[in-house]
């Protein structure tokens, strides 16, 4: 009895072959979750990814296979993270960078019945496209005042239609479409970067960058103080520290002098000259040295 050898298709041996040699090649091997991403929208982060990264969607066999056949050892780190609805990128930038140009590559999307809002979702007062109608008796379900202008649907007052992280009605999700409004995101979710020449793998790529901003603000802060309190010289220390040295210049000169140390007067009710000459205050200079320098 003959054995049967199955054939392999010629379009997975090419597919793994392009496969394995992006993996040699490139710098950075990316996964991204695209569970739920509808299919315009991923054609759309493709394009705007041209240039940027190579977007495949290969079944997990092929991509282990391309793995093993790249001789990359360290590559097969990534194995785990492919899972089901996830795409491979490959690029020359490395992962966080790719990362951030998924970040910039969400499209913004409709809120669904049943979801969690991100943010307080909210109706802006002026004119509406709608026409009276249904839309009527849907906008006051929601607690929105109206009014009728030129044959068009008015709202007078803006109103708050979904808390954060409250689940969003099927009222109010019918209310957002009509509305245009769309306060969700959709694209490519970052789960892990594995850099091909150094056989790191990166597992925490995903990017806040207002997040970010406010984390550097606040170090920013704390660290300009401290950098002025041990005399550390830099662009930012520079002009306050000259500052600081002529300001402590002007109060050595005071003390040495025996003049009087500036003092911010109160305003008071003006009174006859005769009435208001003081002694001049007599310092002693050696106290005031000692109360400078500590």
């Amino acid at each position: 009895m003959k054995q049967v050898v199955e054939q392999i298709p010629e379009r997975k041996i090419n597919a793994v072959k392009e496969l394995s040699e992006l993996i040699k090649n490139k710098n950075t091997i990316l996964i991204a979750s695209i569970k739920n991403l509808p299919a315009s929208q991923f054609q759309e982060i493709s394009k705007k990814l041209r240039g940027k990264a190579i977007v495949k969607v290969p079944k997990k066999n092929l991509i282990f296979r391309a793995i093993d056949e790249s001789g990359n050892k360290e590559a097969e780190k990534i194995k785990e993270q492919i899972n089901d609805s996830v795409a491979v990128l490959f690029s020359d930038l490395d992962s966080f960078d790719l990362a951030g140009e998924l970040l910039k590559s969400k499209t913004p999307a409709k809120a669904k019945a049943g979801q969690e809002a991100p943010f307080d979702v909210g109706v802006e007062a002026g004119p509406t496209d709608l026409v009276p109608g249904p839309a009527i008796s849907e906008l006051g379900a929601l607690g929105i005042q109206i009014q009728i202008e030129g044959g068009k649907i008015n709202i007078k007052e803006a109103k708050i239609i979904a808390k954060e992280g409250s689940k969003i009605s099927q009222g109010t999700s019918d209310i957002m479409a009509k509305l245009d409004i769309k306060p969700f995101s959709i694209g490519f979710i970052p789960l892990a970067g594995f850099d091909t020449k150094t056989g790191i793998l990166y597992l925490e790529i995903k990017i806040d960058k207002e997040e970010i901003i406010e984390e550097l603000k606040t170090a920013y802060g704390k660290a300009l103080p401290f950098a002025m309190e041990i005399g550390y010289v830099c662009v930012d220390t520079a002009k306050l520290m000259v500052q600081k040295a002529g300001s402590q210049e002007k109060r050595l000169i005071r003390v040495i002098s025996g003049e009087a140390e500036e003092v911010v007067e109160e305003k008071v009710e003006e009174t006859p000259k005769e009435e208001t000459k003081k002694e001049e205050p007599k310092v002693d200079a050696a106290a005031g040295l000692g109360a400078l320098f500590g």
